[in-house]
């Protein structure tokens, strides 16, 4: 809970969290201190979890998500828009306010494709820096699919010998192929990767470049086509996945856990449905023909899509269908879970917090 009285307290930068947050006895008196912070600006989301750590991996304490489309007009231009930039900001400042609310001790906060392709990618990192107080690294493609396949790998059947992870973005599709060897990262920090790429393509990229508003099953075979082509090198390197006894895809991102919402039918999302959610083959086929059925005003009125959304999702079945046709499997397993949550993962295990038992 907030403590209204420290409020006032002083801020000062406080060393390897990237961030202005409250003095340690501020902290201290907010009741955790062993608070952690990830934070994930996408091409399209803007995204914080706060954590601390708990006798199997984490117990999360705070969260804030917000689509801020900093990404948007990226794909016919090279520049960052003024106007996704100042929707960004603010988002920002409410998670630093959160982030010092909370007593955080340690952050992570990365920027991805967005600001890896902008010219002006750095003039915003100082941007945020100078008017937030948040320290923003943009990570590399590599970095970035590592922290997907922590953050969600737990979540592979332990049966498995073979599993391709995927993360659909905003700019960007980060996808893995994993060997038997990957389990729980909170407890085996060596994950056997035996292949993955970034593409280049997100759901804003391939909306703006097709279409997402009214798409035609003719535009959506042309989108996965696209797609298809830009995986096609990754495929061939993990041609063999697939084989592999007891094989499944295993996704993260809103495109597929709204596929699992529609799914369930859900008339409000709910995380603790939907995350870890196995889904077959058919059951994914049957949801993404239902959007694909569905008018935008429809897709807008669905709480588990909403109005922000409503033009990109179709755009990431697309992304789906590609990786889907790629790596035929009898089954999907859901991850509402990604790249904050390789990102605690990662500082708890460097601070060693699971072998001094440093957690409540």
């Amino acid at each position: 809970m907030r403590d209204e009285s420290a409020a006032a307290a002083p801020e000062r930068p406080v060393s390897g969290a990237g961030i202005l947050l409250k003095t340690p006895a501020a902290s201290e008196r907010s009741g955790r201190r062993n608070a952690y912070a990830a934070l994930d600006l996408g091409t399209n989301n803007c995204r914080l979890l706060i954590a601390e750590p708990a006798s199997h991996g984490f117990r999360v304490i705070d969260a804030f998500s917000r689509i801020v489309r900093l990404g948007e007009g990226l794909g016919n231009a090279d520049r960052l828009s003024e106007a996704a930039i100042e929707r960004t900001v603010e988002a920002l400042r409410v998670c630093r306010s959160k982030m010092q609310a909370r007593g955080v001790r340690r952050a992570k906060i990365i920027a991805t494709e967005a600001c890896r392709l902008a010219v002006n990618g750095a003039a915003f990192v100082d941007r945020v820096r100078a008017e937030v107080g948040l320290d923003l690294e943009i990570v590399d493609r590599q970095t970035e699919a590592y922290l997907a396949v922590t953050g969600c790998a737990a979540l592979a059947d332990p049966q498995a010998e073979s599993v391709v992870i995927f993360d659909i973005g905003g700019g960007s599709t980060e996808i893995a192929w994993l060997d038997g060897e990957a389990t729980n990262p909170s407890t085996d920090p060596t994950l056997r990767i035996r292949a993955w790429d970034s593409l280049p393509v997100g759901v804003v990229t391939l909306a703006e470049r097709h279409g997402g508003a009214e798409v035609t099953r003719m535009m959506f075979e042309g989108m996965v086509a696209e797609v298809s082509e830009l995986l096609a090198a990754f495929a061939i390197r993990a041609a063999a996945a697939a084989t592999a006894p007891y094989f499944h895809l295993l996704g993260t991102s809103g495109t597929v856990t709204t596929i699992a919402a529609m799914h369930l039918r859900l008339v409000r999302y709910e995380r603790r449905r939907v995350d870890g959610l196995w889904m077959s083959d058919d059951s994914v086929t049957a949801a993404i023909d239902d959007l694909l059925d569905t008018r935008l005003d429809q897709r807008a009125d669905n709480p588990c899509i909403g109005r922000d959304r409503a033009d990109l999702v179709l755009a990431g079945c697309a992304i789906l269908e590609a990786i889907r046709r790629a790596f035929p499997s009898e089954r999907m397993r859901i991850a509402d879970r990604g790249l904050r949550e390789g990102l605690l993962m990662n500082m708890m295990r460097e601070d060693g917090v699971w072998r001094r038992g440093g957690y409540r």
